[in-house]
């Protein structure tokens, strides 16, 4: 059963994987983020130090409990050297054909009774299941939200095949992290992302229109519709590229041209302005 995990992979150490990687360790389940380029690792290991340090810090942790999260995680570049894991969560780049071959991989790696869960924001989990053949009975969709250690919700979407007991698993999985799961039908975009990624894109055709300059639009959208955070900001916080690759995933899967990245939003991802991670997207940020 999910409250028996002791040890999850996380394959992909960007932000989502990194911060399900804290968030497993923080409900003390061992966690090895997973991830061939080591400047990745290294970033991760880095993001897992600084933020449990700033939590000793604000009093929020003491310094042993936080020093007991740390060995909880471990960091690795070969997927084989984990294949005694209870547990895996896919969180590569959004790309259908590379979390394919992940999956795959799983299928030849892990034992029988894992739970393979992808942390896919947009892609079908029916789609990504034909690649782990018999198993994909165990293959579900666990869309965690960034920043993941403070976000409470978890979309779990199961494919065509997902098992009863898979679902059953990863809900009391994501309860266990503190988690609040809340499923959704294997639709692209699933609820989340449905519905959001117009609302960003809309944002950036009144930027690039000339409605309103982007922090006037987002300051109408934070004061008038009572948003935590206006949409150029949140899309640079999400990541540009990530947007624009959610996007290309409605657009295809549903036919409505009102999916398509707006034309300034293409740009800005073309020119490395990608938001928060590069510098500079919508808005510019000081490095560090």
């Amino acid at each position: 059963m999910a409250n028996q995990v002791k040890t999850m992979v996380v394959v992909g150490g960007g932000t989502m994987g990194s911060g399900i990687a804290l968030t497993a360790a923080q409900s003390g389940i061992g966690a090895v983020v997973v991830d061939v380029n080591a400047e990745q690792v290294d970033r991760a290991r880095a993001y897992h130090s600084k933020t449990l340090a700033r939590l000793v810090e604000k009093q929020k942790l003491t310094a042993e409990s936080a020093a007991a999260v740390a060995q909880r995680l471990c960091y690795e570049s070969d997927l084989e050297q984990t294949r005694h894991a209870d547990w895996v969560v896919e969180a590569a780049s959004e790309n259908p054909e590379v979390k394919k071959r992940l999956f795959s991989a799983f299928v030849r790696i892990f034992q029988p009774h894992v739970v393979l869960a992808t942390n896919t924001s947009s892609i079908s989990i029916t789609d990504i299941a034909t690649a782990a053949g018999e198993r994909a009975s165990h293959v579900i969709g666990m869309h965690f939200f960034n920043p993941v250690p403070v976000m409470k919700l978890v979309e779990v979407i199961r494919g065509l095949a997902t098992s009863d007991e898979t679902v059953e698993r990863t809900l009391e999985l994501a309860k266990t992290m503190g988690k609040t799961p809340v499923p959704a039908n294997d639709r692209a975009g699933f609820v989340s992302n449905r519905v959001l990624m117009p609302l960003i894109n809309e944002a950036f055709h009144a930027w690039m229109e000339g409605v309103a300059k982007p922090e006037d639009i987002d300051q109408i959208m934070l004061l008038g519709c009572n948003f935590p955070m206006g949409p150029l900001r949140l899309a640079d916080f999400i990541g540009l590229d990530v947007c624009h690759d959610i996007m290309m995933v409605l657009h295809r899967e549903l036919g409505d041209p009102k999916f398509f990245p707006c034309p300034l939003l293409r740009q800005l991802v073309t020119a490395g302005r990608l938001g928060n991670k590069t510098g500079r997207g919508v808005f510019e940020y000081p490095q560090g």
